[in-house]
Order: structure tokens, then sequence, then C-alpha cells
């Protein structure tokens, strides 16, 4: 039987912490600066982990949890 491959969109974007929780980049800082207030900017530095019904579907993606 063949080997479950990795979605190679979803190893770039995502990572399963030790928990098995999923870390994702923040939305909404690729363009469109000038609209977000400075708070919104700081806030969404660094990384997020998502809701249980997205980890849910990503987990799909990363069957060896990369």
């Amino acid at each position: 039987m063949s080997k479950m491959k990795t979605k190679s969109g979803a190893k770039k974007r995502f990572k399963l912490t030790a928990t098995g929780k999923v870390k994702a980049g923040q939305t909404g800082k690729r363009h469109g600066m000038i609209k977000r207030t400075p708070k919104q900017i700081r806030n969404k530095r660094g990384q997020t982990t998502l809701s249980a019904q997205d980890a849910r579907i990503v987990k799909k993606y990363i069957p060896n949890g990369l």
C-alpha cells in the first residue's frame, strides 16, 4: 500500500505543537496596513493557534505531524 503524503502547502503554513494544537501565522497582514489601527498590527505579530474546528481539517493534511 502507498504511503500517506503530506500536503506540501500545509507543511509550509502550519506546525503542530507538542500537545497537538496547530500553529499558524496571523491573517490580515499581507497588504492594506494603512487601514489597520496600530493596535491591530501589533496584535497580529507572530503566530496563533487555530480553533478546534480548523485544526481538525489541517490535521488531515499533515498525517505525519510535521
